[in-house]
């Protein structure tokens, strides 16, 4: 798990840079799960990418199986990106209190054999820091900022995952509607999903 870790870390460096801060958090039956912060000026803008470390260390388990396989299943990181600054130019200060329900959600896999995967809604119960509009966040396809790290056989490779953060009328109406066509309202209407005061896309029309 160690070995599996370190390389993570390296892969995660060598795509985003040296992280500026991390933070570990340890829950009961869990592995400890560290969130790591990289800050990057883009043409748009800063923006701050918090990525997960931990929670590939096993691959997750169907929690239907009769036996976990130690070695194989699909393995993953978490990545969210958030600008520290809204849309209204007013400061995010707490934005970075967004690590713990980072690690709860690593930590998920472990602590409630939830194998996380594209498409999925992923519900943190409060909102995502202080003053957030979300409360949830959207599962989406891995391979884009950071591509998937290939591991010795016969482990798989480790995905990373980006959450995009989902208002609640938004989480609802996901539900209803599926994955795929609130990516596309998203889309349609040029939604800047790492505005962190964004409200939320029409869903109706």
């Amino acid at each position: 798990m160690s070995r599996v870790l370190e390389l993570v870390e390296a892969h995660l460096t060598a795509e985003l840079g040296e992280p500026d801060a991390r933070a570990a958090v340890t829950f009961l039956g869990a592995d400890r799960i560290e969130v790591l912060r990289f800050t990057a000026d883009t043409p748009q803008g800063p923006v701050v990418r918090y990525g997960t470390l931990g929670m590939s260390g096993a691959p997750m388990t169907d929690p239907t199986a009769p036996v976990a396989d130690p070695e194989r299943g699909p393995r993953a990181e978490l990545l969210l990106a958030v600008r520290p600054l809204a849309r209204s130019g007013g400061p995010v200060p707490e934005v970075d209190r967004v690590l713990r329900p980072l690690a709860v959600l690593a930590a998920s896999p472990q602590v409630e054999g939830v194998v996380v995967a594209p498409g999925a809604s992923l519900d943190v119960g409060e909102p995502l820091w202080p003053g957030a509009p979300f409360t949830s966040v959207l599962v989406a396809e891995p391979g884009g900022v950071v591509p998937d790290l290939e591991l010795p056989e016969p482990k798989d490779p480790v995905r990373f995952l980006p959450l995009l953060p989902m208002t609640p009328n938004e989480a609802a109406w996901k539900r209803v509607h599926g994955a795929q066509a609130l990516e596309q309202r998203w889309l349609d209407h040029g939604t800047d999903l790492r505005d962190p005061g964004r409200g939320t896309v029409p869903l109706t029309g």
